[in-house]
């Protein structure tokens, strides 16, 4: 499953990808999620193509 530009690569694999959280109790946090929330995106961005209508 790739990741489409302008995506966040960790947003969209646990967003998409039913194992991503299988390790997680009912209702718990996934830690990895939660600091991404909280820190960012980061280098995680997958770069646009640029823009070539004009």
């Amino acid at each position: 499953m790739k990741t489409p530009p302008g995506q966040c690569r960790q947003c969209w694999r646990h967003a998409h990808d039913p194992k991503a959280h299988r390790h997680l109790k009912p209702r718990e946090d996934c830690p990895q999620c939660v600091d991404h929330m909280l820190n960012g995106h980061g280098s995680d961005l997958v770069p646009k193509k640029a823009s070539s209508w004009f």
